[in-house]
């Protein structure tokens, strides 16, 4: 049997989500027909909607009535608008013990000395600074395999993964305060993630971000070599330097080993990009679920994208474990209003053209499918961009909605695998972490079957329930944990996606 036409997604809605391109005259619900073509994942009216009135998806509202809406016709952007309302954060009143399993799942990671788990084994070349990062990827370079003559440089090293240059395009001609603050956390994050087995950082040696400077706020003596090119003399000084310290690792890289561990030691960044109006419905719920399946193992999940969470925070502060908690959520939703009205920007800036294109049309309605991502389960800890993510459960993150800017974010905070939602389709990568594509709809996964892990197109297709579909996601986690690449990491996506979030003025 086909499935129905629309998706009404609560009671009390007042418009539907067309799962098909819909024609003049289609059936809608409660007697209601289509007056005029509704593209595939767009909202048509149910009933007539008055100019100023809430629009409602999910049961909750995603805008308001620009002007009067007449019963079947398209609703989106030409006629629904931003508006105030007020929101009711009944801080924590959701918030209920996690039942968590008796027999914990397991997959096969990499235990580090420190007793981190890994769910990959690369070495790492970190820079400090932009002026850096061509020596930083001629030393990579070197232990490239050459795809044309299969020439592997790691042929002898089956155990590791990898030799990767993470470069970005700052660390000078920067203000010394927050924003060399954030570049530093987010450095160290990646220095001392467990799928790092070594971390070498190359320097100039006259930037703002001193190596020196970022080894001692954040206590990275020990962890990492450094080397800086005008110390070392040049470019082809410090690329033999960084090579002949990658050949002096390897053979103890190469002893890592993977064992059974629980799934505790797992901590999963939570993604969307490219997103489409049946985001909401199918990859990101199905997400959801998986993610209440790694809390209940006792591990940990963090969703982030905080202009991307805006207008619906006052649905996770009522999850917060406490008033605290919930404030400091509600304290990043007015920093990015100042941040937003300073840069003469607005939040309702996003969605993206490719977000409406594909039916989402206002942040508010964006937003409401986004944190689906994270389940049902307490929001235990709200926790500044790259900062380490020490509490087990749901954790929220600050970060921009950019993927890169954001993911980047993540693993630094020690996400050791990604989950990437996507209904327009997005290639992305994360190294070091693997990063796993979810489709929202079965078109666009066909379309590009080669860069998507997981259809979750079954949902409004009628082929599988949101729980079947969570399962699934949740299963293929544990394998590509315990080290079946991902679609993304066959293409060797995640180098260049290194992006950490600049704040304040270039000088």
């Amino acid at each position: 049997m086909a499935p129905p036409p629309v998706l009404r997604l609560h009671d009390t809605d007042n418009v539907v989500i067309a799962r098909v391109s819909l024609m003049p005259g289609a059936p809608l619900v409660d007697n209601a027909a289509a007056v005029q073509r509704i593209p595939a994942g767009h909202k048509a009216a149910i009933r007539p909607i008055a100019k100023g009135e809430a629009i409602r998806r999910y049961g909750q509202i995603i805008g308001f009535a620009s002007e009067d809406i007449a019963s079947g016709r398209h609703v989106h952007v030409h006629n629904c608008e931003m508006g105030d309302f007020s929101k009711d954060y009944a801080y924590g009143v959701d918030a209920k013990p996690t039942e968590y399993f008796d027999s914990p799942a397991t997959f096969q990671g990499i235990r580090r000395a420190d007793g981190k788990v890994a769910t990959r084994n690369y070495i790492g070349i970190l820079t400090s600074v932009n002026c850096s990062a061509h020596v930083a990827g001629l030393v990579a370079n070197m232990f490239q395999r050459n795809p044309f003559t299969d020439h592997n440089p790691l042929a002898d090293f089956p155990n590791v993964d990898g030799v990767v240059a993470l470069t970005h395009k700052t660390g000078c001609g920067m203000t010394q305060d927050e924003p060399l603050r954030v570049l530093r956390r987010t450095l160290a994050g990646y220095a001392r993630h467990p799928n790092f087995s070594h971390v070498i950082v190359l320097g100039l040696g006259c930037e703002v971000n001193q190596i020196g400077g970022l080894m001692e706020e954040q206590r990275l003596a020990g962890r990492l070599r450094a080397l800086d090119i005008q110390t070392v003399g040049g470019t082809r000084k410090t690329v033999a330097a960084g090579v002949d310290f990658v050949k002096e690792v390897l053979a103890e890289s190469n002893t890592a080993k993977r064992e059974t561990v629980p799934v505790s030691a797992l901590t999963v960044a939570l993604q969307c990009g490219g997103s489409d109006g049946y985001s909401g419905i199918s990859a990101n719920p199905a997400l959801g679920y998986a993610s209440d399946l790694i809390v209940r193992n006792g591990g940990s999940v963090i969703l982030s994208e905080t202009p991307e969470t805006y207008g619906a925070e006052h649905l996770l502060t009522r999850r917060a474990i406490s008033k605290d908690v919930g404030e400091k959520l509600v304290g990043l939703m007015h920093w990015w209003e100042d941040y937003t009205k300073r840069e003469g920007a607005e939040m309702n800036a996003n969605p993206s053209p490719g977000n409406k294109a594909g039916g989402l049309t206002t942040i508010l309605e964006k937003s409401l499918g986004a944190m689906a991502k994270a389940g049902t389960t307490n929001l235990v800890d709200v926790v500044q961009y790259a900062e380490d993510v020490t509490a087990r459960g749901f954790v929220f993150m600050d970060t921009p909605g950019y993927d890169p800017v954001s993911a980047t974010g993540q693993v630094a905070g020690g996400a050791n695998v990604v989950c990437f939602t996507t209904g327009r389709g997005s290639v992305f990568g994360c190294k070091p972490a693997p990063s796993i594509k979810l489709a929202t709809n079965t078109t666009m996964f066909r379309h590009i079957e080669d860069d998507m892990d997981i259809n979750c197109g079954t949902i409004p297709d009628g082929d599988e329930t949101i729980q079947q579909c969570g399962q699934r996601i949740f299963d293929h986690i544990l394998r590509v944990a315990s080290g079946e690449p991902s679609k993304s990491e066959a293409f060797d996506f995640g180098a260049a996606e290194f992006a950490p979030w600049v704040l304040g003025a270039t000088m």
